[in-house]
């Protein structure tokens, strides 16, 4: 079966707008993943990522269970302090 060439060429820019669209969002998350490590805030997908990858089998925690312990780890006089 032979396909016609302009079948062809009106997905090729459809395709590779996917792309554009796909490598703009994982440089968006990436950029959002460091302003978060730069002011300190938690990043829940980065400590997912992290448990799935080193700790597998173990349980996660869940989102509200996650910043709660940062806010916790963060402001306690137990946490490490610079000061």
């Amino acid at each position: 079966m032979k396909v016609a060439r302009s079948d062809v060429t009106s997905r090729a820019p459809f395709d590779s707008a996917a792309k554009v669209e796909g490598g703009v969002a994982n440089r968006l998350h990436a950029l959002r993943s460091a302003c978060r490590q730069i002011f300190g805030i938690p990043d829940y997908d980065r400590y997912l990522q992290h448990m799935e990858s080193h700790h597998p089998g173990q349980p996660v925690l869940g989102a509200r269970e996650f910043f709660n312990q940062a806010i916790d780890r963060k402001y306690s006089r137990n946490g490490p302090r610079c000061c």
